[in-house]
């Protein structure tokens, strides 16, 4: 699998696709979803989509594909094969989310989880097959979240398809094995391949599985754990691993905005009105001495003025 876009600058997304098979834009075609690499700590997810016509479902079901969590490595690397010499009736696309990307859209000031780039990310490519002239009829995906709501939604999306969600629909669903298997595998090319643009030094490439329990991660994450930059961008900075270490072993910041925010929420807390801190108090032309001006005005020595 060729990932050298992706490599080229993997702190972005980036979307891969075979050939569109001609057969694909003449007869209905079915449509499978599915991803890799939504828990870990290190690495991109990658959502991808696998297609074919109805008609061929069984010589997809012919080349053996099943869920790529039940197959070995080599097992996967030998099927993704299979399925990308079948080009003459099956066509596949991926869109590789960067650390990056999953860190900083989870972390935005308008909150963006995982959830929603997940759905965003399926969105995107069946999209993408409409476009490229596949003739879809029947799209099947293993769900995020309540089935019924993302079935629901994809359907109000695509009116024009049938949609199918199901847990663990890649062990249902021969074309949504086959979109495992494609995800599955670019992600393992993509993390066993990655380009680090940080110094590291020599470089530990054993981090184990990625995920946040296992030890060799979190050993990892800590050997690499920088106290001023925090983490390199293969890290996604948004899991609560990765923000526990960076809490406790890293160079605290201040921020003006921190003691502002502050101020905003001890006023919110004891009830008081804003239009208070601008009122005199009864009897007095002072203003109202319990309010304690920003330092932006006292250390300008601006004072509020109740008539000019």
């Amino acid at each position: 699998m060729d990932l050298s876009d992706f490599e080229a600058d993997n702190s972005v997304s980036c979307r891969l696709a075979s050939e569109i098979p001609d057969i694909c834009k003449s007869e209905d075609c079915c449509l499978g979803i599915d991803e890799a690499g939504r828990g870990p700590v290190l690495g991109p997810m990658v959502y991808g989509i696998c297609f074919c016509p109805v008609s061929r479902k069984e010589a997809l079901k012919g080349l053996k594909v099943a869920d790529s969590k039940t197959l070995t490595e080599p097992e996967r690397e030998n099927l993704f094969q299979k399925l990308d010499e079948a080009k003459d009736f099956v066509g596949w696309a991926l869109q590789i989310l960067s650390p990056n990307t999953i860190s900083t859209s989870m972390l935005q000031r308008t909150k963006y989880n995982l959830n929603a780039l997940s759905h965003d990310a399926a969105i995107g490519l069946v999209q993408y097959a409409l476009d490229s002239g596949v003739q879809l009829k029947e799209v099947f995906v293993d769900t995020v979240g309540p089935a019924e709501k993302y079935e629901q939604k994809l359907s109000q999306r695509f009116p024009g398809l049938e949609v199918t969600v199901r847990p663990k629909a890649d062990s249902l669903f021969p074309i949504v094995s086959a979109a495992s298997i494609c995800a599955k595998v670019a992600r393992d090319h993509a993390v066993k391949g990655w380009n680090f643009t940080e110094d590291l030094g020599d470089l530990d490439s054993d981090y184990g599985s990625g995920y946040p329990n296992d030890p060799k991660t979190k050993a990892w994450l800590l050997k690499y754990l920088d106290p001023v930059f925090g983490f390199p961008q293969f890290v996604r900075f948004s899991w609560s691993t990765a923000q526990t270490l960076i809490d406790g072993k890293c160079a605290q910041v201040h921020w003006d905005d921190d003691d502002e925010d502050g101020e905003k929420a001890a006023a919110k807390q004891n009830n008081t009105s804003m239009l208070s801190f601008f009122s005199p108090t009864a009897g007095s032309t002072a203003p109202n001495p319990t309010y304690q001006s920003h330092r932006f005005f006292t250390e300008r020595r601006l004072l509020s003025l109740d008539s000019l």
